[in-house]
């Protein structure tokens, strides 16, 4: 879809460039983000775990090894709390619209995947796109082609 670490932080914001830390949290923020999706619904199986794993690897380029230790990491911050806001910021930070948008229709292919929307999977959904400055138009319309990805 698009290589992050050469996209993840463009000429806009004023760098020019993007660390291997920049790289270290935009990953960890996209495996956040997509594990929350998946344990929206209180649960994740072993289905939406493949999912996540493989969107990682084949739309974000992030190799299996860190997709490991990223999943680590956040176990261990999930004992913590894990703020949204804090993921999202960074995000909304350092990635354009357009890569949101994608970010999100990888969230609803996740949450999509068992063919059963519940209350708190579209809670979750819904307050992701406010977080990340997306429009209702902007959900829906991933919502829309995600669904029509799975198909």
């Amino acid at each position: 879809m698009f290589d992050l670490i050469k996209k993840m932080i463009g000429s806009s914001n004023g760098k020019a460039q993007t660390t291997d830390q920049d790289a270290i949290n935009a990953h960890l923020a996209l495996t956040v983000l997509l594990l929350e999706a998946a344990y929206a619904d209180g649960e994740c199986s072993k289905e939406e775990k493949e999912h996540l794993v493989a969107t990682l690897v084949t739309e974000f380029g992030i190799s299996r090894q860190e997709i490991d230790t990223l999943l680590a990491e956040r176990d261990k911050q999930d004992r913590e709390y894990v703020s949204l806001f804090r993921y999202t910021r960074f995000i909304n930070n350092n990635f354009s619209e357009t890569q949101k948008i994608n970010i999100m229709e990888s969230v609803w292919r996740i949450i999509l995947l068992d063919d059963h929307l519940e209350a708190h999977e579209d809670h979750f959904a819904h307050k992701l796109a406010n977080l990340l400055r997306l429009g209702h138009d902007q959900l829906i319309d991933a919502k829309l082609r995600a669904r029509k990805q799975l198909l």
